[in-house]
């Protein structure tokens, strides 16, 4: 029931209407695994679903149809005729729409990749059950699901065949913001603050799943050491697992995963061909393009920099959790996450790992900001010095910001982001750094646009007269705000 659905409000808007019009509609949700998809259709159309199947992962062509039957045979009055093919499914699930009353007819088509399997016709099957008669209804409401990117990208929502351009509305179902953690922890009877969701959220992101497997009874500390640290974990083997039901060949996103983790700020395209070993081609470009789609990685042109320039940075907080704590390794000892919070291994990850989470709440930021009204762009920006000596004393040293707000009204918000689970004092010698920072992209990239500087850290400043320095500031309750 829609009550039960936490957040969503945009997807559930857009289904209600789709599920309005007067013409059939063909729906593809799709996403990262266990993000919510099912839980989203079930709870939405409850009890309106007149016909729903589940493709049957790593089995063959005869139980997928044996398994389609069984749901025919469940939704209708007289039990279907034994299907021998695809043809034969389409054919007896149109009998059985035809034989019901007037009225929309909702059609639920769960884990669809599943049932393509080899030789076995289906995306052709289903291709003339819509294009010969499904899309000539008014009542025909078709949604499907799946977690395999690879194929629901490349067999229907990028299909050059029967079913090009047949998909009526495509959904990407992300991970939950804050926000919506935050609620979602409430429902359940959780009592964790602010600051325990963004450390929750900086190790599980937003998934659905993940943050189903929470004990109540445990802190997020606890949590994760028994998710992740604990023999038989839920979470021990999920990295490989979720890129493997994600997309075929997931040996190669897994290499461009890993050089991406290696480089926080990014990659262009042919740095990943040479770390990777992977040709620089247009398959390069459409598993980049993969990545991108499930909101794994993000695209962006640098400050200063063309298109042609882009750079491509992992932005998964699990998958960077997994790769800089688990990879390779079995953490069994007792209280080891605990312990790992005062190691110099922990404070690099969580620095990183709370930019992620600022990069997945850049509308909250720009919201904290005040700027909602112009037109930012979110980037970075980095300098290395020349071989030769510059005159410039400033411009000898190399230096990066890893957050800049490009506005439209002459201006740039220049976004110093630290994590800290207190406030966050800075210190002469930071200042100092800060300073200089600001200097050298002036004189590099020659803006006149004014700098604002701004700091985002979970817990505030502390105030002394440097961080009364700071223009801005934006604290983790703001990141918590809900358009």
């Amino acid at each position: 029931m829609e009550q039960n659905i936490i957040g969503r409000k945009e997807e559930i808007r857009r289904l209600k209407k789709i599920m309005s019009t007067p013409r059939s509609e063909f729906v593809a949700i799709y996403g990262r695994r266990r993000v919510g998809k099912t839980f989203l259709v079930k709870e939405l159309f409850e009890g309106k679903i007149i016909f729903r199947v589940t493709g049957k992962e790593n089995t063959s062509m005869r139980d997928q149809l044996m398994n389609f039957s069984r749901s025919l045979d469940a939704n209708s009055v007289s039990s279907s005729s034994p299907l021998e093919s695809w043809d034969d499914a389409f054919r007896a699930l149109r009998q059985h729409i035809e034989s019901l009353p007037q009225g929309v007819k909702i059609l639920f088509f769960d884990e669809l990749p599943w049932f393509d399997t080899r030789g076995a016709k289906f995306l052709s099957a289903l291709e003339h059950f819509w294009n010969d008669w499904a899309c000539y209804r008014r009542y025909i409401k078709l949604i499907v699901c799946g977690s395999a990117t690879t194929w629901m990208l490349d067999k229907l929502l990028n299909n050059r065949g029967g079913l090009h351009n047949r998909v009526t509305h495509k959904i990407l179902l992300s991970p939950f913001s804050l926000n919506e953690v935050e609620e979602y922890f409430t429902a359940g009877g959780f009592s964790y603050s602010r600051q325990e969701i963004i450390d929750a959220y900086m190790v599980v992101g937003g998934v659905a799943y993940y943050l189903s497997l929470f004990d109540a009874d445990k802190s997020v500390v606890g949590n994760i050491e028994s998710l992740c640290f604990t023999r038989g974990g839920d979470l021990e083997g999920e990295f490989p697992r979720l890129y493997k039901s994600l997309f075929k060949n997931s040996e190669n996103y897994i290499s461009i995963i890993t050089a991406l983790y290696e480089k926080g700020q990014g990659m262009t395209r042919l740095e990943i061909a040479k770390k990777t070993h992977l040709t620089l081609n247009g398959n390069l470009s459409k598993l980049l393009r993969n990545l991108c789609e499930c909101e794994f990685v993000r695209e962006y042109t640098p400050f200063g920099k063309q298109k042609k320039d882009s750079l491509f940075q992992l932005i998964d907080p699990f998958t960077l959790f997994y790769l800089h704590f688990m990879n390779g390794e079995r953490n069994f000892l007792s209280g080891y996450w605990q312990k790992m919070q005062t190691t110099g291994k922990y404070n690099s990850w969580s620095g990183h790992a709370f930019e992620i989470v600022c990069l997945h709440h850049i509308e909250q930021i720009v919201h904290a900001l005040g700027i909602d009204g112009v037109i930012n762009k979110p980037c970075s920006w980095s300098y290395t010095p020349p071989k030769a000596t510059p005159d410039d004393e400033d411009l000898s040293d190399g230096t990066q910001i890893d957050l800049l707000i490009d506005r439209s009204d002459k201006t740039i918000t220049v976004c110093e982001v630290k994590y800290s689970s207190a406030k966050y004092e800075i210190g002469k010698e930071y200042a100092e750094h800060l300073e200089k920072r600001l200097r050298i992209f002036k004189k590099v990239t020659k803006t006149t646009k004014s700098l604002n500087c701004t700091f985002i850290t979970p817990n505030g400043l502390v105030n002394n007269m440097y961080g009364r320095r700071i223009m801005r500031e934006v604290t983790g309750d703001d990141l918590f705000w809900q358009p």
